[in-house]
């Protein structure tokens, strides 16, 4: 064996025997908490997702408002939106019997309301303007905030006829599923994102009481 053979097979072995040392066993990288722990809320888990929509899991939404299609008979025509505030879900109905089904959060008890409007105008991380007899319950509220990541309507909204509800973003996903608002429709923004780029202006909106 040559000296130049030789010395390159010591310092491959030198260079193996460093790496055995220094770092654990393949099975001991991927330990939970070898390197780096897990940010708080989120679980590590060994099994595969059943579903596709495991993938979508926010840590803050319970699974069963994950955006998914479901079976929806209605006498509705494709396109429209239907807003069940009961169950706190939203329908984009697909036709044939099924819809896009999305979870939201809805008004708190005495800012219910019901109706028929359609989508009047749409905007991508819309300003804030709350009306008189919000910042009558709550002076603290700006007269205006810019759009952006830190405004209440979050990164869409859909405006509804000539009325003050929107439909629109959040920034605190915990509150889908809750009655939280006073009289505005709530998504998360990846879900308010979704939607806006499905509807077309003058879309008829059914809200159920």
């Amino acid at each position: 064996m040559s000296n130049s053979i030789s010395s390159r097979l010591a310092a491959a072995l030198a260079m193996l025997t460093m790496l055995s040392t220094a770092v654990p066993a393949q099975a001991d990288t991927f330990r939970p908490g070898w390197r780096f722990a897990p940010p708080p809320g989120v679980t590590l888990t060994e099994g595969r997702p059943r579903h596709a929509l495991a993938l979508q899991a926010n840590p803050y939404v319970s699974p069963v408002y994950l955006r998914q299609v479901v079976q929806y008979p209605t006498s509705e025509r494709s396109g429209t939106i239907v807003v069940d505030t009961r169950q706190h879900f939203l329908y984009f109905v697909l036709g044939d019997g099924r819809a896009l089904r999305y979870g939201i959060g809805v008004a708190r008890d005495g800012f219910e309301w019901s109706g028929t409007h359609r989508v009047s105008r749409k905007a991508e991380w819309p300003g804030w303007t709350p009306p008189a007899e919000m910042r009558k319950r709550q002076p603290g509220l700006p007269a205006h905030m810019e759009g952006g990541i830190n405004n209440p309507l979050g990164a869409r909204a859909l405006y509804l006829g000539s009325t003050l509800y929107r439909i629109h973003g959040t920034n605190e996903p915990w509150s889908i599923g809750q009655n939280v608002s006073s009289g505005c429709i709530r998504m998360t923004n990846d879900d308010v994102i979704d939607l806006y780029n499905r509807v077309q202006l003058n879309t008829k909106v059914v809200v159920l009481s």
